[in-house]
């Protein structure tokens, strides 16, 4: 009787993870996942013709180019924008505007998901990046930094202005960041763009942030926050779930 589907897959997938992570010979392979070494070797064989392992040399077998391209197509932050995507799509419908999700690189906000009615407007985009310090989703993320990384990135300024309302002198936005890590939320009222008033909370501790954007004199307030901090703590959770 030939084997389940969902069982070669299950196989498949074990063998590429023990081989991802240092098995090199069919022995080592099979002391890992513990299949049979027959077993091992027809899946090592069909995985080799698709790509995902290559025997480079007589008796070693490594990740092949498909799986390390596969590897390299998503991401590191590709798995957090999957999980909270939804989650952030139904606090957008609820709210009725735009909810977006970003993460710090280098010294620039990272936007991951963007979803809501209203979207469209903001100049912001998924994969787009923005100066941390002129948003509320930026301060967050700056908030959670370490001190002598804070300290750096506000010694390395200008920080030119986008609006009026700008904060641009580093002592001022080194106060502001100690406000949004002492209250747990951050705040850009016209900052980036006149009329729009944003609020930000960090997840995961600040390894990333979620924030709500409102127009039309419509500032974000306590039932704002709640419902954006019950959306982190669930990407949060889902992330642990699913880990």
């Amino acid at each position: 009787m030939s084997t389940p589907p969902n069982q070669s897959l299950a196989r498949g997938l074990a063998v590429l993870t023990a081989a991802g992570r240092g098995a090199r010979t069919l022995a080592a392979l099979a002391e890992v996942t513990g299949l049979p070494p027959a077993t091992v070797h027809r899946l090592v064989l069909t995985l080799e013709a698709q790509g995902f392992l290559e025997r480079p040399v007589r008796g070693t077998i490594v990740p092949g180019p498909a799986l390390t391209q596969f590897a390299a197509d998503f991401g590191p932050h590709d798995r957090l924008a999957a999980i909270a995507r939804p989650l952030i799509r139904r606090l957008a419908a609820r709210l009725r505007a735009p909810v977006q999700l970003a993460v710090l690189e280098g010294d620039m906000a990272t936007y991951l998901v963007k979803e809501g009615e209203g979207s469209d407007a903001l100049f912001t985009r998924e994969g787009g990046q923005l100066e941390a310090y002129c948003s509320a989703l930026g301060k967050v993320l700056l908030a959670a930094l370490p001190a002598p990384e804070r300290e750096a990135y506000l010694a390395g300024g200008p920080f030119p202005p986008l609006t009026a309302r700008t904060i641009t002198d580093p002592a001022l936005l080194a106060a502001e960041l100690e406000r949004t890590a002492a209250r747990g939320y951050a705040r850009d009222e016209g900052e980036v763009d006149v009329g729009l008033s944003c609020l930000a909370v960090p997840v995961s501790g600040g390894s990333a942030a979620l924030s709500l954007s409102l127009r039309g004199g419509v500032r974000p307030g306590i039932r704002h926050r709640a419902m954006l901090g019950a959306c982190a703590t669930a990407i949060e959770e889902a992330l642990l779930t699913k880990s």
